[in-house]
């Protein structure tokens, strides 16, 4: 569940509104991206509360137009905003330009919208520069409540600028997505506890926890689920946690040794215990 502040919630509520009326003409009209471009640069400033003047800028684009945007707070790049024409379907080929911008300028994440579909974009600084979908949300989505659309327009908003409720956000949908669950039911504490179950339920039963593996891999698991650039990214992150539980533990100190003369001390003779009160 996301906490959304009141502040964003009084001020976006009723100006989602009324762009969403806004989006609905334009649409109808199938307006080009340049008239797009300025629709979306009033969403951020009316509805997302970024000050248009000082916070968004064009001075990024991409393609020497005035139809990228980019936010920036501090001096620094927020987001970076690539923006197709109402009518253009999104795809991930509009992001090669942006995300290639960004990754040479650390921008962490592209918002990629055609006024009415909004994409967050975080970028994994690999070889090759990788990017994963945090979140879609369709301003114009008749089946979607407005809390839903409020609850993901505030992870870009100015109030969760400096909170990274975006990175949390995004933090939490890896953690639970099939590829990190796929990858972590194949890990050593996993197998070995199946394997402790399964001598439990059945006793004289011996399986070891590579056939458990193997049983998961062709049997139990999707082919989807373990194979390509997710599943190899789940697999990197499944990795370095665990070099990194290896190294903490490693470096942690030893509990001094009881000596054994102390350890090994009597019990003092019954005339000198301490009654039982």
């Amino acid at each position: 569940m996301i906490r959304v502040s009141k502040r964003f919630v009084d001020r976006a509520r009723g100006s989602l509104r009324r762009y969403q009326r806004v989006l609905e003409t334009a649409r109808s009209r199938d307006v080009n991206e340049s008239d797009t471009c300025v629709i979306v640069s009033d969403i951020v400033s009316d509805v997302l509360g970024y000050d248009k003047y000082t916070e968004v800028t064009t001075e990024f684009a991409i393609r020497s137009t005035f139809c990228d945007l980019a936010i920036k707070l501090d001096g620094n790049v927020q987001y970076l905003i690539e923006v197709k024409s109402i009518g253009t379907e999104l795809k991930d080929n509009h992001l090669k330009q942006a995300v290639d911008y960004a990754a040479n300028q650390g921008v962490d994440w592209v918002l990629l919208t055609n006024g009415v579909v909004w994409r967050a974009y975080r970028l994994r600084f690999e070889k090759p520069i990788q990017h994963d979908e945090v979140f879609t949300i369709d301003l114009l989505d008749a089946a979607a409540k407005p809390a839903q659309h409020l609850e993901k327009l505030y992870l870009i908003s100015r109030e969760a600028a400096g909170s990274s409720a975006l990175g949390f956000y995004a933090q939490q949908k890896e953690a639970t997505s099939r590829y990190v669950v796929a990858r972590l039911l194949l890990d050593e504490p996993v197998l070995m506890t199946v394997r402790k179950q399964l001598r439990r339920l059945f006793p004289g039963v011996r399986v070891g926890a590579e056939e458990i593996a193997g049983f998961l891999r062709n049997e139990v698991l999707k082919r989807e689920v373990l194979e390509g650039e997710r599943a190899d990214a789940a697999d990197k992150l499944v990795r370095r946690a665990n070099r990194k539980h290896q190294r903490v533990k490693a470096e942690r100190p030893e509990p001094a040794a009881v000596p054994a003369a102390v350890a090994k001390l009597p019990e003092p003779p019954s005339s000198v215990r301490t009654p039982a009160t």
